[in-house]
C-alpha cells in the first residue's frame, strides 16, 4: 500500500479530469478477510450543481446523496434501481459535491473470490463488467457510503500504469434520461479494446 493514491489527488478542483486520470489506477478492497482488487478501465464524472446528471443537481442535499458534499477522499455508495450498489470517488474540497463513478474494472486480485460473490466461474471479463457487477466481485455495499480511501477497506494506488490520450475513448454518460447539454457531454471515460468494459464500445 506504499502507492496509495494520497488525498491531494482527490482533493483537485477539476472531477472531469481526475475521471480521466483515474483510468489505470488499482482498486483494492478488503471485506470479510478477504482482498480484491483490479485495474480501473471505465469512469464517469458528476459534476456538483450544475451538472443535470449528478445526485447533486442544482445543490439538492438529502441523507441519500450527503456524502458527495463530504472533502474528497471518501466512497460515495448507493443504491441504484434498488438493486446494484454504486461506488463513486468523492473529488473535491468540501461542499462542492463532485464524484467520480467507477464503471468498470479488470480483475487481477482475488478473482476466485470474486467468482464466488458473483457465481460466475465461466467468464472472468463479467465479474467487474459495470458498477453493480464490480461492487459485488469486490464485496461492496451501501454499508460502505463514507469510507476513508486512506484506510484499509477501500483504497487506490498508483503502480505505474497510465494510459495516453489515443487508449482513451470519452463518451457520453450511461443512463441519462433527460434532455440537455449535460446527457450527451463526453464524461464516461473508458480504454479502447479492453474486453472487461460495461458496454459496447470503441
Amino acid at each position: 500500500m506504499a502507492n496509495k493514491l494520497p488525498l491531494e489527488f482527490y482533493r483537485q478542483d477539476d472531477v472531469v479530469l481526475v475521471a480521466r486520470q483515474l483510468l489505470g489506477k488499482h482498486l483494492y478492497s478488503f471485506v470479510d478477510g478477504q482482498l480484491t482488487g483490479g485495474i480501473i478501465i471505465e469512469t464517469e464524472a458528476y459534476k456538483g450543481p450544475e451538472d443535470r446528471g449528478s445526485h447533486a443537481y442544482n445543490n439538492k442535499r438529502t441523507a441519500r446523496n450527503e456524502m458527495m458534499y463530504a472533502p474528497g477522499g471518501v466512497a460515495y455508495m448507493y443504491i441504484c434501481y434498488g438493486i446494484h450498489d454504486m461506488l463513486n470517488i468523492v473529488t473535491g474540497l468540501a461542499e462542492t459535491s463532485h464524484a467520480a463513478l467507477i464503471r468498470a474494472v479488470e480483475p487481477i486480485e482475488g478473482v476466485g473470490i470474486m467468482r464466488a460473490r458473483r457465481n460466475v466461474f465461466n467468464d472472468d471479463r463479467r465479474l467487474c463488467q459495470g458498477p453493480g457487477a464490480l461492487t459485488k466481485a469486490m464485496g461492496l455495499t451501501k454499508l460502505h457510503n463514507g469510507t476513508d480511501l486512506q484506510g484499509d477497506t477501500i483504497w487506490l494506488e498508483d503502480r505505474g500504469l497510465h494510459f495516453i490520450d489515443d487508449q482513451v475513448h470519452a463518451s457520453a454518460r450511461v443512463g441519462m434520461n433527460f434532455d440537455g447539454p449535460y446527457k450527451t457531454i463526453p464524461w464516461r471515460f473508458y480504454l479502447r479494446g479492453s474486453q472487461y468494459v460495461s458496454r459496447p464500445h470503441i
